[in-house]
């Protein structure tokens, strides 16, 4: 995060500690109600940073920890102009406290601004909300909600830079509190729908930019009171008043700026940062230009250093520009002004060798890039400048090793003995796919998520080995290089392909049996009689042959007990021939048997005898007299 505070003075046992190896900690800026942030040099890249350290309170809680190494990732790819850059992120070895290294603004916030001039003229005000605005757009775009917009995390650098700080950190802490109820961010600028659940969008960023405005305007905050919760009540159920009720010279454009802004119900304000942009651009347009901001502890007849609020059309940023008040000139005597002429002429003549041919020439830059570091080098020196490495950057089109950019540019005049800094390619940054195989489809987001990669399309495969749910494999596969963002197939098993019944009508039991157990299947059998199908064979299955069962899913077997049974009948006293017809008809073999004699031509006999149950195709043997 950038800072604009002055270093604080006092003890404190990070002041003088390498962190990370790297970042050496120099003095503390500030302490506030989640971090302390300290003045570090970056000694890797010789440049100075901030470092913001949680406080022991935050770091106890293991899932914020985690959230806020994710946010910060997240928040270090926001690049905008008007937004306070992540470079890298760590924690304290001793105890895991996170901290943050961001970019350093030297200068002051917001805060210090209002505390110091007051209220601002409304081409100020503007003038400073504008590039806010844009911060929120860029960040809104990004997929970020700040959720703590305030004056203390606006920062005005020295050379007029305007940028917002805290996004990665304001969600971050915003969803680690909210199961546990608490309200993050000043009360004074949130919105009520945050106060009243906890959940914020784009929406809530609207209002408090309009809260801030009205600050500006007014010098104050719309809402005050002695508690926090007396404070957040006022936002839940009081309209933020007209800042022209506080400064009756306001016009009703700036008035319908603020109202539109803080509406109670989200869905009556502007409806994203951009409309409201649009309308402070379109006031702006037709007030005066901004005016120097005048401290109220200087008295207006005194000289004095004041700063000139003007819009950048190059930066869409806002300029705070020096300015001093001017004094009467004296009148030199006639004898000082000869001298002076004299050494004026002597200063053009010694300036003119020095600039000429002296230490003071000027060169033209070399053309360093593309080339290696060590021609570089050999360049400048043949120039007569140094050159220093001043970054490594990673880059698609620049092979590693080679020179992307000069300070200044190629061509460019500067003096003999002057340092020209160089950033060198690290070549294309690339991130391999993590093995997920194996994991739940939220374990292997998050796992790709911490890869810097993205999930893409999820699709599904039977696989009998990896269990349900799980991830079989990705696409690309483990260990691929991908750039950042990259989406990645995840593919997940829909557990064992199910097995498809055939045709087992008529096939021997045992045979069918075996080809079931082999696809995976339990087997049960039942028996009946049929006067079709061989006995031992199947005569049908349950499920349905080209029914699909489940691995491990029972099919039931219905095996054939040949034909049924059949029952003999009363044969005695029928002549032979009606005898023999009836037990043929019932698929029974007749077994004649002829007595002594024959007169009557009846059955005397029958084996077995009626009413015996025998199997079709039995032998039964009837005695003829």
């Amino acid at each position: 995060m950038g800072t604009t505070a002055q270093p604080v003075a006092g003890n404190d046992a990070l002041i003088g500690r390498v962190l990370d190896g790297r970042y050496e900690i120099a003095d503390r800026i500030s302490r506030g109600g989640m971090a302390t942030v300290y003045r570090a040099i970056d000694t890797r890249l010789d440049r100075p940073v901030a470092i913001k350290v949680m406080h022991p309170g935050l770091a106890e809680d293991s899932d914020f920890v985690s959230r806020f190494g994710r946010e910060a990732k997240a928040a270090a790819r926001l690049s905008h102009p008007n937004v306070v850059g992540v470079h890298d992120q760590g924690s304290l070895p001793e105890d895991g406290i996170p901290y943050l290294v961001m970019e350093y603004v030297a200068g002051r916030t917001l805060r210090d601004v209002l505390r110091e001039h007051g209220p601002l003229k409304p081409e100020q005000a503007l003038t400073i909300l504008e590039p806010v605005l844009l911060a929120l757009d860029a960040a809104h775009t990004a997929g970020f909600v700040h959720r703590d917009v305030k004056p203390e995390n606006i920062l005005i650098s020295d050379d007029g830079r305007i940028k917002v700080a805290d996004f990665g950190l304001a969600r971050a802490v915003t969803s680690m509190t909210a199961t546990q109820g608490l309200l993050i961010g000043t009360v004074a600028y949130l919105s009520p729908e945050h106060v009243e659940s906890g959940s914020s969008d784009a929406r809530s960023d609207v209002y408090g930019a309009g809260i801030c405005l009205y600050e500006m305007l007014t010098g104050t905050v719309p809402f005050g009171g002695e508690s926090a919760i007396n404070v957040a009540y006022q936002h839940v159920n009081t309209d933020v008043p007209l800042p022209s009720e506080a400064r009756p010279n306001l016009t009703p454009a700036v008035d319908e700026l603020v109202v539109r802004a803080t509406r109670r119900n989200p869905a009556d304000r502007y409806s994203s940062v951009q409309s409201f942009l649009d309308d402070v651009r379109q006031v702006r347009r037709a007030l005066p230009a901004p005016q120097a901001l005048v401290p109220r502890s200087i008295e207006a007849d005194r000289g004095h250093d004041t700063l000139v609020v003007s819009p950048d059309s190059h930066t869409q940023a806002t300029t705070l520009t020096p300015t001093s008040t001017p004094r009467r000139r004296r009148r030199w005597p006639r004898v000082l002004v000869a001298l002076t002429l004299i050494a004026a002429v002597a200063a053009a003549i010694v300036a003119g060798w020095y600039l000429a041919i002296g230490p003071g020439r000027s060169v033209a830059v070399p053309g360093v890039v593309g080339l290696t570091l060590p021609a570089a080098q050999s360049l400048a020196a043949e120039s007569e400048i140094t050159l220093v490495v001043a970054a490594e950057e990673f880059s698609e089109t620049v092979t590693a090793g080679l020179i992307i950019s000069s300070d200044p540019a190629p061509g460019e005049s500067i003096q003999v003995g002057s340092t020209i800094s160089v950033a060198v390619s690290l070549g294309p940054q690339r991130f391999q796919v993590p093995d997920v195989r194996g994991l739940s489809q939220a374990d292997a987001t998050a796992a790709l998520t911490d890869a810097n990669l993205s999930v893409g399309e999820v699709r599904q495969v039977w696989d009998s080995d990896i269990a349900t749910g799980a991830v079989v494999r990705t696409n690309p596969d483990t260990g691929t290089p991908l750039k950042a963002d990259t989406s990645i197939t995840v593919i997940l098993s829909k557990g064992p392909r199910p097995v498809k019944l055939p045709d087992l009508a008529g096939i021997d039991a045992q045979t069918a049996t075996t080809q079931l157990q082999n696809e995976g299947l339990v087997v049960a059998v039942t028996e009946d009689y049929s006067s079709t199908v061989a006995l031992g064979s199947v005569i049908s299955s349950n499920p349905a042959a080209g029914e699909k069962v489940e691995v491990g899913g029972t099919v039931t077997l219905l095996v054939s007990l040949g034909p049924p049974p059949v029952e003999v009948p009363y044969l005695i006293d029928l002549f032979r021939e009606e005898a023999v017809a009836i037990i043929e008809g019932l698929g029974l073999v007749a077994n004649v048997q002829e007595g002594p004699f024959t007169p009557l031509n009846r059955v005397i006999n029958q084996d077995p005898t009626a009413g015996t149950m025998i199997p079709a195709g039995s032998t039964v043997t009837i005695t003829i007299i």
